[in-house]
């Protein structure tokens, strides 16, 4: 059976059309997914989220559980409210889920998961939070927004109350503030500024309402991939999963080697590092008239490789992703689409920020 959001209703009365995104029944498009994109791109949209999953940890050792679950380290947390992007590996230093925590307090900690990983995810925090005696708490009465773009946070906050939008306004970059009723994030998937808000199921329909009437554009999976991509963000399953490691992700920066913390997959990654890096990730736009599609054939010096991520980018006009090829320099670069190779170009990613393309993309 599909597993229907608070919101289900909502989407259906503008028209979305809906499709199964791992075992969820969610909107793909209103009606024009290029239309969407550029929305954030250029002023407000907001995104459907409650399909992710909120789980809260807590006890008095869940920061230690933390330093031994996450490879990024939440010592980096000194201040609450504040976040930390992160994977969790399993012990061949393989990716199980990329998710965010917030440090709450020092007995409470927050972390969202994505939702095809939901059960592995809450299986795995479980097994390993027993020893550390740290209390793994679902949060199924919570919905979650997105609201990005330029104009997203200035109409995120017209429609909170006084004393939530106060809080929201003051918040950094990766941070968040609780409000009388909903939690505030300064975080999001596109590569716009803005917020994703866990609000009580109950009151998702209001705030989606009020979102709509406040100007900000309705959007479904298929611009919240075209932008994720455009801001060089991967995507669990695609980019990588529990056999790639961070490094061949392209995601070393998001591992912490302190001295002296022993996490999970550390010593896989050690030696992986220590042995050469078999694969890498990089950026690639191919100028020809084409779409690049996960799983087709890249050739380079080295060998094969295969993209991994790959879309029509409506901010450049032209094919744009993610591939994974063989380690060394790769010489030309070519993909196979239907029995004919096209060139490559490798670049350094993310394609767009601040809505503009990067120098040489």
């Amino acid at each position: 059976m599909t597993d229907k959001t608070v919101l289900n209703e909502a989407h259906r009365a503008l028209g979305a059309r809906m499709v199964d995104f791992g075992g969820w029944d969610m909107p793909l498009n209103y009606g024009s997914q290029i239309e969407e994109h550029h929305a954030v791109r250029r002023d407000a949209g907001m995104f459907d989220v409650s399909h992710m999953t909120v789980v809260d940890l807590k006890g008095e050792r869940v920061r230690e559980f933390l330093r031994h679950l996450l490879a990024n380290n939440v010592d980096k947390l000194k201040k609450p409210g504040k976040a930390l992007y992160t994977c969790m590996l399993n012990e061949r230093g393989g990716v199980i889920d990329d998710l965010i925590v917030y440090f709450l307090a020092e007995d409470f900690f927050r972390v969202v998961v994505n939702a095809a990983t939901r059960e592995k995810d809450l299986k795995w925090i479980t097994e390993q939070a027993k020893a550390f005696e740290v209390t793994v708490s679902e949060r199924p009465e919570f919905a979650m927004i997105a609201v990005q773009g330029p104009t997203a946070r200035e109409k995120a906050l017209s429609v909170m109350d006084a004393a939530t939008a106060e809080a929201a306004a003051a918040l950094g970059k990766f941070a968040a503030a609780q409000g009388a009723d909903l939690f505030v994030a300064r975080t999001g998937y596109t590569g716009e500024d803005g917020f994703e808000i866990i609000v009580p199921a109950e009151q998702a329909a209001a705030l989606w309402q009020k979102l709509l009437d406040a100007g900000v554009a309705p959007c479904g999976l298929g611009a919240r991939d075209t932008l994720r991509l455009e801001a060089g963000m991967n995507l669990y399953g695609q980019d990588m999963d529990g056999d790639v490691t961070p490094w061949e992700a392209n995601l070393g920066w998001t591992i912490a080697m302190d001295e002296g913390r022993d996490f999970i997959g550390r010593a896989a990654l050690e030696k992986q590092k220590a042995d050469g890096v078999p694969r890498r990730m990089v950026g690639v736009v191919m100028d020809d008239k084409g779409v690049l599609r996960h799983g087709q054939t890249v050739t380079t010096a080295n060998g094969e490789g295969e993209i991994l991520s790959g879309a029509f980018s409506p901010t450049l006009g032209k094919a744009i992703g993610f591939a994974r090829i063989p380690a060394g320099e790769p010489g030309d670069v070519r993909v196979q689409i239907r029995n004919r190779e096209f060139a490559l170009r490798i670049v350094k990613y993310p394609f767009v920020r601040d809505g503009e393309p990067q120098p040489g993309i």
